[in-house]
């Protein structure tokens, strides 16, 4: 049974043209001429795959091309392609490969879903759909699953981990952690404080129940407390959930215009202990893959510079008692913005008074 949405977590093809402005003024029709700049594209991909060309050539070559369609069509026209795209028919070779059918198929109604992240994390428990999967599936996926994006993915795994061990590092053994859509946490399998027993608690939110579940099994006997919740809840304040020493969230924002991540972001650091850090990524807008994306996977993301998320974080007001950092991934991928909270002002000085005894 697909996955209801509240309304604020913009992760369906329809919520993200509304919040996103990618379609076209009313009674705007697409270019009758897209099919020319279009048909060779995917023509070439099936007559590739007919002459047993490598499929990792085929769909670097593939998904290029509907990069530069995607940045070079307006809005209503690269919608058009898209959805030519996915009624091609080497869409049905490009879905034998796990991570985009999954992302096609939206067995759980939206895009971005748990289990398709543990797809291109090359999580073991993804292992058996990708052993299962075609010969030409596991060729694409051998591809799909090294492309720049999807290894930033995997980086940003091990950086919510490190950060936080960070945050550990400077509570001590009583850490409160709290992730915000939170998928699976497959962070805390990597995290070493976890191991070590330096976290008192750390609240992995997130709105799909079945995403809940996992954490619950997986978990168990943990300081980890799955709690179900969503953007519309945190923002109506729905939950008691206390202060933290680190807040984050990891792939949310991929889905939230500014209006609302800057509302979200405003109740998130209310619950940002003094001294405490918030971390939040999104795909960045340097991507490449960004037109076989939103095409053949159906997955659209509302990409992000640097200046976007300072953007962000500046029309947030409970941001002035924070300093704030921004930064891209190893290779860029992914940008994130990090906010550390003023200690109180008594605070800091016997701090720094102490320093000098």
């Amino acid at each position: 049974m697909p996955t209801l949405l509240d309304g604020e977590s913009l992760v369906t093809s329809e919520l993200f043209d509304a919040a996103s402005g990618r379609v076209g003024r009313a009674g705007e029709l697409p270019n009758p001429d897209i099919s020319l700049r279009l048909d060779p594209v995917l023509d070439a991909a099936l007559a590739g795959f007919a002459a047993n060309l490598p499929a990792s050539r085929i769909v670097s070559d593939l998904a290029a091309a509907l990069h530069v369609l995607r940045r070079t069509s307006s809005p209503q026209d690269w919608k058009a392609m898209a959805i030519a795209c996915r009624a091609h028919p080497v869409g049905d070779l490009l879905r034998q490969d796990p991570f985009t059918g999954r992302s096609a198929g939206k067995p759980r109604g939206y895009s971005g879903d748990a289990e398709l992240l543990d797809i291109f994390y090359k999580h073991p428990s993804a292992d058996e759909v990708v052993n299962n999967a075609s010969t030409i599936g596991r060729a694409i996926y051998e591809h799909t699953s090294e492309v720049p994006s999807s290894e930033a993915g995997r980086e940003r795994c091990r950086l919510l981990a490190a950060n936080v061990d960070e945050a550990c590092q400077r509570v001590g053994s009583n850490a409160q952690i709290l992730a915000v859509a939170a998928g699976h946490l497959r962070e805390a399998e990597i995290c070493a404080s976890l191991d070590k027993k330096r976290i008192l608690r750390w609240v992995a939110l997130d709105q799909d129940p079945l995403s809940i579940a996992t954490i619950r099994t997986n978990h168990a006997g943990t300081p980890i407390e799955a709690v179900e919740g969503s953007v519309l809840g945190l923002l109506r304040r729905s939950y008691d959930l206390g202060t933290f020493d680190h807040v984050y969230a990891s792939g949310l924002y991929d889905y939230l215009t500014a209006k609302t991540g800057a509302k979200l972001l405003g109740r998130l650091c209310e619950m940002v202990a003094p001294g405490g850090t918030l971390l939040f990524a999104n795909y960045s807008d340097e991507i490449v893959s960004d037109g076989y994306m939103e095409s053949f996977m159906d997955w659209p993301l509302i990409l992000r510079s640097e200046a976007d998320m300072r953007f962000i974080v500046e029309a947030t007001p409970e941001t002035e008692e924070f300093s704030a950092e921004y930064f891209y991934g190893a290779n860029r991928n992914i940008v994130y913005a990090k906010l550390t909270r003023d200690l109180p002002i008594s605070t800091a000085s016997s701090e720094h008074a102490i320093c000098y005894i």
